[in-house]
């Protein structure tokens, strides 16, 4: 999906920004954070899950890959992701240009 959100972007580029071929490479970086986070949010919840409760001891510091994981969805929230791939594809309306989404 990552490459694929690459090559819409290559191609949005080579449109001269044209507003269709913007909106689809919006979408489509928007449709891989959306997948990126939940991967990278069920990938740490199953590190303690599968190491138990040692795991979760200061020593070993496992704790960072979740506070990491979750800073980053934090910061750019998914929740608007999607919405806006929602609406896109439900309703026809094309996402606001915003560095967030």
């Amino acid at each position: 999906m990552l490459r694929r959100a690459g090559e819409f972007i290559d191609i949005a580029n080579e449109s001269g920004l044209e507003e269709p071929k913007v909106v689809e490479a919006s979408i489509a970086v928007a449709e891989v954070k959306a997948l990126a986070t939940e991967a990278a949010l069920l990938a740490t919840n199953k590190l303690f899950e599968l190491a138990g409760t040692k795991s979760t001891l200061e020593q070993f510091n496992y704790n960072r890959h979740w506070r990491n994981a979750r800073a980053h969805t934090l910061h750019d929230p998914v929740r608007w992701k999607y919405y806006a791939v929602g609406n896109y594809f439900l309703n026809g309306v094309y996402p606001p240009r915003h560095p967030w989404l």
